[in-house]
């Protein structure tokens, strides 16, 4: 629950603290004293969005921070600890400061944090019903979502959005297969001719360089033939050969070396040189013989070389290039030859998904409809308690064409607060007043399955008084049982219902208009809610039938 609230620096407040405690709490005051400023404050705190007009004239900054005991709620200590937010004793602590500059800050037990997290976590702390949220009471979205929360239909309606989720998943691939197929009638031609045109050129890497050295080759065969003749004939042939001079230069060297055993080492090298020119020649008289004089394969070479060119320079230079674009031809018209092959696979699976989904809805559409039932008679039941002695209540389920992933109907809640009328949309028929009736009736019963411990109730008492006043009131206290509840009311008939009353006032500091909250002791508590009947606070009159609302109160609660 909420233990206190401490507020600085924030629109008229200097400095407050306001205290709460368990069960019923309630702000009274006069009109324009401050209470909607403290639910502005709080509002901050849960998440809201900060301005630097919040900051009061002659401040720097304003800070709202929230003292919050939730030793009782281990699922909530839960669900802070997979937060990574450690809670000691039970206790958290909430702060959020705007300056004036437009800086804002958060934190979480003196952790700073994202305004995000402090809305997320805020949200599982405290329910603020207000004005917007007796709005927000009037779509059907809103509606269907009490219900849900009603029925305990969490996991119902998982399956529901799992299975539209899977079938939308489904449809779009479908969508995306049929807009290739439509694609394929006229790229697969293309693609086709593309891999055609590659596939028959029956192309092999590296036989661009091949080619080039045998053209070389080839267009220079007479020259070939002629060069490697004459190196032939220099060397080894029969007239004047340099292998012939090198004979009589050997009988030299044999005569040096008679007379300088020294240089046995000459005759090694010359035999060698002599060999290897030996060897020279021989392949070059071979290499003339084999020389090729082949015209025809010389213009089919040229051939093949252009017809690389001209693939190269359509499809990107390279003969691995041009591989290449063949390789995602071929890739591409499978996956398009397979489309349709993969298409009736998906209409299978679509088929049975909508199944699913179909199912999934019809479950969740059962439980709503005996959900709505019996909300519609709890409701029912408690309207007359809040003033409307021939009202009634239901929640309508409203078919759609298909399920969607919130199931296949929508939700209205429609009332009658008159005998005798049918019920109608809650828009249509219900003021301000009655719709906060109507919203404290579904919270009364909606108790049980709320799980935030604090609920504020901002003006839920718009357009009552009298009687229905006091039964508004005793509602509230009921709620109060499970729930720590914070109202802010100008009906003294639920002032008496709480177990903490505080005021708030008007004041003045510093030339500076301030607000101040003050907790009432039982005589000030007298005092004030005589100030709400109308009369003299210090009358006598009106202190005794203060006194006894307090009393019918406390009797209310003991019977």
């Amino acid at each position: 629950m909420l233990s206190e609230l401490r507020i600085r620096n924030f629109a008229l407040i200097d400095e407050l603290s306001v205290r709460l405690g368990p069960g019923l709490n309630v702000l009274t005051g006069e009109t324009g004293a401050g209470k909607s400023i403290i639910v502005g404050a709080l509002s901050l705190l849960l998440g809201e969005r900060a301005t630097a007009d919040m900051v009061r004239a002659g401040a720097e900054r304003a800070s709202v921070e929230g003292l919050f005991d939730i030793g009782d709620s281990p699922d909530l200590v839960h669900m802070l600890d997979e937060m990574g937010i450690e809670v000691e004793d039970g206790l958290l602590v909430l702060k959020r400061e705007v300056a004036i500059e437009g800086r804002n800050r958060a934190w979480i037990n003196g952790s700073p944090t994202t305004a995000g997290t402090l809305g997320q976590v805020g949200a599982a702390l405290v329910s603020l019903h207000g004005q917007h949220e007796h709005q927000s009471l009037l779509r059907r979205d809103e509606q269907r979502a009490i219900l849900d929360v009603y029925g305990g239909h969490e996991e119902a309606q998982a399956r529901v959005s799992d299975a539209h989720r899977r079938l939308r998943e489904l449809t779009n691939r479908i969508e995306e297969l049929e807009r290739l197929r439509a694609e394929s009638i006229q790229r697969g031609d293309y693609l086709r001719f593309q891999l055609n045109e590659i596939e028959a050129a029956n192309l092999r890497v590296g036989e661009e360089e091949e080619l080039a050295e045998e053209e070389q080759r080839l267009s220079h065969s007479q020259e070939l033939m002629e060069l490697s003749s004459s190196l032939a004939n220099a060397l080894v042939g029969e007239d004047e050969s340099l292998l012939g001079r090198l004979g009589s230069l050997r009988r030299s060297v044999d005569q040096l070396v008679r007379i300088d055993r020294g240089q046995e080492e000459l005759t090694e090298l010359f035999d060698t040189a002599y060999y290897a020119l030996e060897e020279l020649g021989n392949r070059l008289a071979d290499y003339a013989t084999r020389v090729e004089h082949d015209p025809a394969r010389l213009e089919e070479i040229r051939q093949r070389r252009d017809l690389l060119f001209r693939l190269g320079s359509k499809y990107g230079g390279s003969v691995e290039a041009i591989l290449e674009v063949a390789q995602r031809a071929r890739a591409e018209l499978e996956r398009i030859d397979n489309a349709e092959w993969e298409l009736s696979g998906l209409q299978k699976e679509v088929a049975a998904a909508r199944e699913e989904l179909e199912t999934a809805a019809a479950e969740l559409t059962r439980l709503r409809t005996a959900a709505a039932e019996k909300l519609a008679g709890e409701v029912g039941a408690i309207l007359p308690q809040l003033g409307m002695e021939g009202g009634t209540f239901q929640a309508t389920i409203l078919p759609l064409r298909e399920p969607g992933s919130n199931g296949s109907e929508e939700v209205e809640f429609r009332v009658a607060l008159n005998r005798g009328f049918e019920p109608r949309p809650l828009a249509q028929v219900a003021s301000g007043g009655e719709l906060s009736r109507v919203m404290l009736a579904l919270k009364t019963v909606l108790a049980r399955q709320d799980a935030v411990p604090t609920l504020v109730f901002d003006e839920v008492d718009a357009g009552v008084g009298g009687v229905v006043a006091l039964q508004v009131g005793d509602k509230m206290r009921e709620v109060a049982r499970s729930h720590q509840v914070f109202a802010i009311t100008h009906l003294p008939q639920i002032a008496s219902r709480a177990q903490t009353h505080l005021l708030v006032r008007k004041g003045e500091r510093d030339g500076l208009t301030t607000t101040e909250v003050q907790e009432l002791d039982a005589e000030a508590r007298v005092r004030e809610l005589a100030r709400m009947l109308g009369g003299d606070p210090e009358s006598e009159v009106s202190r005794r039938h203060a006194g006894e609302l307090i009393e019918r109160a406390g009797a209310a609660v003991r019977a």
